[in-house]
This record gives structure tokens, sequence and C-alpha cells, in this order.
């Protein structure tokens, strides 16, 4: 793109850190810290340097925000530049006409970016390395702890839910669902749902099956009159375009994809992607980003796509502007938009692979539909007056039916629901107030009250973006963080929290409740943003924390007992609780009155799949050498193993055991079929 006489170099990276072992921070002097050259980039360093003697001139083109900031200030000084004068190259897209421009229009570092970068990295260091030796010192556990200023407040999220979830006392509620024929049209038929009674305006409550069935006997005798039918016209607009939170979100809804697989997979696509004559070609704007904005030109090229294929009805006006709603949003960028309109996801097709091409006809919708005129649906609420002739008592049954008036962007995309019970209105029966109806069903049903659900990857990166926690960078690794410490776990594609995870966050949330706190930790997002903006200076804000802080650390390490992660089951030996710890072999079950009683159990861990050879509960199991494998909880009498994952959707040629390959692929243990894991029933897979 640039030409023959630029040299280009990739970082990789940040080319200094703090270092990977001790504080890294002089606490006692302006929180100083001491950057190293880890080793692994001591190589690329002196290949920036000896291509620089060969240049004239070097342009720091690092990602565009915060981070990338840093990055290009970073290599300044290490390689002795002048950072006041230093040309910093800021692109949003990696195409021709973008690089080139942004090369004609270099700027200065932006040292309050820099420095915004700086004291979240320092302030993250100062909370971890506090806590994680804290947490090893005060918990009987020999695996990996850790905890972060934002990380830990996530954990305590998934914690909280799945203590509502426990908490919750599922409350009996029925409803009446009635059928009903238009005595001048007995062929049609209308459902309609006991509203209220006719002499009051709250909706009924039934709480009993026996108060069901004496209603439902009631309205089964009762003569039926349409009463009222009110119209109701709606308009709905198009989602804005696509934010790193939104995109996360929707990646799960629609494609199933994790945060990680969908930040990996939209990297590829914003570094580019060989497109025949074209060569190597960026196919999506930046993809770490809180704004919901888009470029003039690709708003023009999205109104003229809408007009030549769908027509001038389609098209608004006047092109339409989002407003950012993350709160304390970073830094303005553009929305993840495709680099050209003009490449349909038809066009990509061969170029592309399955996953890339999913994400990129998902970015591609979004963009052109946030273009489009307004859905437009008119709703019919048609009430029935049901009179009971003995008692004279009256219901009020009620549907409400809905009709598409004009799809406007619905014809192109429809945004995904979180919402797994989404009601589908079926379209409105014609009818007329005064107009007599027979009576065909009564089904009285019963329901029970739900839990708030679990959360997933995606809803729980939207809670965090409500709140005001972590940035577009941070999102996917915080779960992956969390995961990997085993304090949650993935379990059909929601977060749970473990045993070790509970206990960690409720010592956390006893001795450090302003670290744990969420408002407290958004405030502290919300000052790293006036950082960025130059209306705060980053040492005074880390001195008012740290104080405190290391006060209470040094309380809790010198005062507070260490204790175990307990667990819910019972020593089979003494009936003490017993508590978790980890071992040559992983984690077992110990009594808590060790070493009075030295009962040991272990831990056994099922994967939601069946035997194949015995329908036994298949189990997670560790070897000698710590290995993971899978086997019958029949064993011995079944001797059945795998060393691969048991996926829970059976073979779709054979219906045998499919287990877990490399590249993300499913075999079959039984017959010859492969196939990859994202094409099966991937509600049902765990990942």
């Amino acid at each position: 793109m640039l030409g023959s006489d630029f040299i280009v170099k990739a970082s990789l990276g940040h080319i200094r850190d703090l270092p990977s072992s001790g504080m890294g921070v002089d606490t006692t002097d302006k929180f100083t810290p001491a950057y190293v050259v880890p080793k692994d980039k001591q190589k690329i360093l002196r290949e920036i340097k000896k291509a620089n003697k060969e240049c004239s001139d070097i342009f720091l083109a690092t990602d565009p925000d915060r981070e990338g900031e840093a990055i290009s200030w970073h290599i300044a000084e290490a390689m002795g530049l002048d950072v006041n004068t230093v040309q910093r190259v800021i692109f949003h897209q990696i195409t021709p006409e973008a690089v080139s421009e942004a090369f004609e229009t270099p700027r200065n570092l932006d040292i309050d970016l820099v420095n915004a970068q700086q004291a979240r990295r320092i302030l993250d260091r100062l909370v971890g390395y506090s806590l994680s030796p804290l947490l090893k010192r005060k918990l009987r556990w020999r695996g990996s702890l850790s905890a972060g200023r934002v990380q830990s407040v996530a954990l305590k999220l998934v914690v909280e839910r799945e203590n509502e979830v426990r908490e919750f006392i599922p409350t009996e509620y029925w409803s009446i669902e009635v059928t009903l024929h238009p005595k001048a049209k007995p062929q049609e038929s209308i459902n309609t749902t006991l509203h209220r009674l006719g002499s009051d305006k709250k909706r009924i409550s039934i709480q009993t099956k026996d108060e069901a069935a004496t209603v439902a006997d009631s309205i089964s005798k009762s003569s039926f009159t349409v009463t009222d039918i009110s119209k109701q016209k709606r308009s709905r607009r198009p989602a804005a375009p696509f934010t790193t939170s939104t995109l996360q979100q929707e990646g799960w809804r629609k494609a199933r994809f994790g945060t990680e697989r969908t930040m990996r997979i939209a990297q590829e696509l914003y570094q580019g992607i060989s497109i025949g004559a074209e060569g190597d070609i960026g196919l999506i704007t930046y993809m770490r980003t809180d704004s919901t904005e888009l470029a003039a030109y690709a708003q023009k090229q999205a109104r003229d796509y809408i007009e030549a294929e769908y027509g001038a009805e389609y098209l608004p006006k006047a092109p339409r502007n989002y407003k950012t709603k993350a709160k304390a949003a970073q830094e303005a960028h553009e929305a993840i938009r495709p680099t050209d309109i003009t490449r349909t996801p038809a066009t990509m097709r061969t170029y592309l692979n399955r996953d890339q091409l999913r994400l990129y006809t998902l970015i591609w919708q979004r963009t052109v539909a946030s273009q489009m005129t307004d859905a437009k649906s008119e709703t019919t609420t048609t009430e029935i007056t049901a009179v009971e002739p003995t008692s004279k008592k009256d219901y009020i049954l009620r549907n409400t039916a809905s009709a598409t008036v004009f799809r406007g962007f619905t014809a192109l995309y429809t945004e995904g629901s979180d919402d797994e019970d989404e009601d589908i209105s079926a379209p409105p029966v014609s009818l007329s107030a005064g107009d007599a109806l027979t009576h065909v069903n009564t089904e009285p049903s019963q329901h029970f009250t739900k839990p708030p659900g679990r959360y997933s990857e995606a809803s729980l990166v939207k809670k965090l973006e409500e709140e005001g926690i972590g940035r577009p960078s941070t999102y996917a690794p915080i779960v992956s963080t969390l995961v990997n410490r085993d304090y949650i776990e993935r379990t059909e594609g929601r977060l749970t929290p473990s045993k070790l995870g509970e206990t960690v966050s409720a010592l956390l949330n006893e001795h450090f409740p302003d670290v744990m706190n969420i408002s407290f930790t958004a405030k502290m997002e919300e000052e790293l943003d006036e950082i960025a903006r130059g209306e705060r200076q980053w040492v005074p804000m880390l001195e008012k924390f740290y104080s405190p802080f290391a006060t209470t650390v040094s309380t809790v390490l010198e005062n507070a007992p260490r204790i175990d992660v307990t667990t819910d089951e019972v020593c089979q030996d003494c009936e003490r609780p017993m508590v978790i710890k980890t071992g040559r072999y992983g984690p077992f079950l110990s009594c808590s009155g060790y070493p009075e009683c030295k009962a040991t159990r272990r831990i056994v861990t099922t994967v939601g799949v069946k035997c194949p050879n015995c329908e036994g509960d298949l189990i997670s199991r560790k070897s000698k050498r710590g290995r993971t494998f899978y086997g019958c909880s029949n064993y011995p009498e079944c001797t059945f193993i795998s060393g691969r994952r048991p996926l829970p959707t059976p073979c779709p040629d054979c219906k045998g055991l499919l287990v877990a390959a490399r590249g993300e692929r499913a075999e079959c243990s039984n017959c010859d079929y492969k196939g990859l894991i994202s094409e099966l029933d991937e509600e049902q897979v765990a990942r």
C-alpha cells in the first residue's frame, strides 16, 4: 500500500512493559514505572532500530486507541526519539485510500492518551500484585490465584446472579386460554387469554389449580361478545451500527460465537483478507470502539445500495445518526462497519471461511440496515366479554395480534434477542364490536415464575458496559481470565461460578468493598477518561486510591485468618463439611476436620453426555501425568474412556458419540463422520 520507499516493521504489541515479576512501580516516588523490554521483544526492537538507521523519517502507526497510543510512545521512548516531535499516523481501516490519507496528515503523540493508559496499567498492577499474593496467603489452595480491578467485579456479578438463582422461590400462577369461533365465520378461530374481571381494572391473578378450574368452568358456560377493538400503529427504528460490545452480543445471539472468538475473527477481517486482484484488503474498520458513528461516505454508500436494491421508500430523507449509549465512551472513533459497502457478503463469499463470512455478514447487514427506514406494524387488541348466565359474572378476554404494515429495515436485518421465550404474535382475526362468538375450548395452564437467567459471555459484557466497567479492549480477556483461573465455568453457553470463584469473591467482598463496588469501579473508569481528555492528572488520582488500599492490604495480611474452599458436601465418616484442596493430580475433596479425620473423595465433574456403552454419565478425570481424559461413571464395570472432549450433540450420520478434535472440528467415535463443531446444534454444544 505504501510503496517501495517504506520499510514496515511490526512491534507485535507492547515493546516495553512493567516487569513480569515484582510490582515494577515505585509507590514512594510518584508511581514511577520501571518499564523493561521483555526478552521476546528485544530482537524486534533491534530490528526497528536498524531499520530506522536506513530511513529519513519514522512513522508510528499502531492501533487507533488508547492502548495503541501507548505502544507508539513506548517505541519512541525505547528508540530514544523525541516524543514531542515523533510522527503518529492514525487510520481506522486498512485500505489503500485510508492508509495513504493517514500518512499525508500525521500528528504528534497524544500524551494525555498515553497518561490514561499508563494510569490504567499501573492501577491494575497495584491491585493485581497486591491482592493476588494476599489470596495465596489467605486461601488454602495450591492452584493459580489472581485478582484484578475489573476482573474481580465481573466475578462478583456472576456470583451475585448465581445467588439470585439459588435463592429464587418459584411462585405458582395459572392462565386461562379460551378458544372461540366467530358465529358469522365458524371456519375461523381466535385464541384469547383471560385478562381481568369485568368490574376490575387490574389483571386477574389465579394462584391455585382449584381456583383455575372454578374460573375455567364458569367461562365455559358463558356467552361471548366482542366489546372493544383498538388499533395502535408502531414504528421501530433499526439498531445502531456495531460497537465492540454490541458486536460481541450479537455474535453470540446469531452465531453462538464467544467473545474471544468474535474478536479473533474481527481482527482477521480488520487486518486484511486476500480478495483476488485487489490483494490483501481490510474488510472492516477497527473493531475496538465505543462509537456508533458512521463516516459520511459510508452512509452515502449504504443509502445508494438501499435505493438501488430496495427502492426509495426504504430510504430515509436524511442519513441516520446514532448517539453512543455506553457510559463514558472513549475517544471518538467510528462504529465497526465494512470498509466498502459495495463488497457485499455475496461477493466476498469466495474469499472468506465460514466464520469470517458469518461475522462479516452481520457487520455488513447491521451497517446497511442502520440507514434504512423504520419498520411499521399495527397492533390490534380485541377485548371479548364473557358473561356466565347464572351468576352474571363477567370476564374480560383479550387477544393481541400484530401485522406488519411496512417491513422497513427488517427486510434486511433484525437484531437478535436475549429472550429465548420471545413471543411472536399471530395476525389478527377480522372482527367487529358487537360480534357474537361461540365457545370451543377453555384450557387452564399452570406456570411458575422463573429465576433471572445466568449470564452468557455476551450478557455479562452488556452488563459491564451498562455499568461503565471496563473498555472495548478488556471485555473478551475478562471472561477468559475468569475461566482460566477456574473461577467460573461455561455450561451450555452460560456462566456459573465455581466454589473457588465464590470463595475468592466472598473474601474480596469482605475486606475490599471499594474495589468490589460497581459504582466505585465505574467512577475510576470515568477518572481515567478525564485523564485521556487532559482534565485530570494521573499521579494524584493514583495517590488518592493507593494510600487507603495499601493500608487495608497490610491489615488483612496481618489479621485475617486462612480459609478453605468449602462445599455443600459432607464427610461420609464424620459428617463435617468437605473442602476442596489441590494435590498433585488436581483438586479433590477433603474433610474439614483434617487431621482428626483424613477422609478424601474424588471430585466428579460430569460433561452432560451419556456413555455410548452403558448410558452412564461421562465424567472428566485427570491422569497421573495431569492430563484430562473422559471416562464412564460406572467404572470399573464399564471401561469406556476418551482422550477427547465428548460433545452432547449425537453424530448426524449414525447417532454415535461425537468428540472434539483439533481446529474446532467434531469427529464421530463410531463412524467416519467429520465436521465443524459450529455446524452442529450450537445451543447444545458446551463451549
